[in-house]
């Protein structure tokens, strides 16, 4: 495989960056909260750029904007938590994409080192392995050192905005 660098000319390429990230709103996609301790202290930051890597061994990604204080925050703990939100959670993803909710707490277990969000579907604490500049973004590969996870329906984005998830599945769907 050959690394290129990818190209920065937006009017080459016919779109500027505002059309690229309507388009790319298109793809509906969960929402976690990315989550780390550093000097005694809990951060935590809405993402929705986070992926499966691998099973064996168990790998997610994360990926940042390389300005954030989160992407600086996780190149010195180098560990990070997901939790993977579920639709009665909205209110935990407004407060950590940076709209705080005075009157909310939210409730924290620690575990593997990893401050993980009480409530959600399902709940990741990882070790960082691995490091990749993407752009203007910063891609943290995690390996699992701890997950656990409940039923529930999850809150999901698309085209800018909180969406309900219909999950009726006829039985003839698996039928082929």
């Amino acid at each position: 495989m050959t690394a290129r660098t990818p190209q920065r000319d937006h009017d080459r390429v016919g779109f500027d960056p505002a059309t690229f990230r309507r388009a790319m709103g298109r793809f509906t996609t969960g929402i976690t909260v990315i989550t780390t301790e550093w000097d005694g202290e809990v951060h935590g930051m809405t993402a929705n750029g986070f992926l499966s890597v691998s099973l064996d061994p168990p790998l997610v990604l994360v990926s940042l904007d390389r300005k954030t204080r989160m992407q600086s925050l996780l190149a010195q703990s180098g560990r990070y938590g997901v939790s993977i939100l579920a639709d009665h959670q909205e209110v935990h993803s407004r407060h950590f994409a940076g709209r705080p909710v005075a009157s909310l707490e939210p409730e924290f277990d620690t575990v593997a080192g990893v401050p993980l969000l009480v409530g959600s579907l399902a709940r990741i604490a990882c070790r960082v392995v691995d490091v990749h500049e993407g752009g203007d973004h910063i891609l943290h590969i995690g390996q699992v050192e701890h997950l656990d996870y409940q039923d529930g329906d999850p809150l999901v984005f698309y085209t800018g905005g909180y969406r309900v998830l219909h999950t009726t599945i006829t039985e003839d769907f698996f039928s082929y």
